[in-house]
């Protein structure tokens, strides 16, 4: 299990109402209302984004994935961490143990 400052595998992860969502080019790109920040969220991001519309544990999210792209454990949770903390650093996310 990787963990970081701010996150477990097993916390719960869910989106923050107060964003605006929409495909481009089939990357998701994200308005937050709340910050007034756009974000290109690009295609694995998005796919994160749509998986945490509701809670969700972060190893649940990571087996998700890993089941629908090539990838190892270690790596997808890596990859999915960090861009976890950066969704968290812009207050977009919500965690929950």
């Amino acid at each position: 299990m990787i963990t970081n400052k701010n996150f477990l595998t097993g916390h719960f992860i869910s989106q923050k109402p107060g964003n605006i969502v929409s495909d481009m080019d089939g990357e998701k790109v994200m308005l937050s209302i709340n910050n007034g920040k756009y974000y290109n969220l690009g295609d694995i991001g998005g796919e994160i984004w749509k998986l945490i519309e509701k809670p969700i544990a972060i190893d649940s999210l990571v087996n998700t994935l890993m089941s629908t792209y090539d990838v190892d454990k270690n790596q997808c949770e890596e990859h999915v961490l960090s861009f976890l903390e950066m969704l968290y650093k812009e207050d977009l996310i919500q965690t929950k143990e």
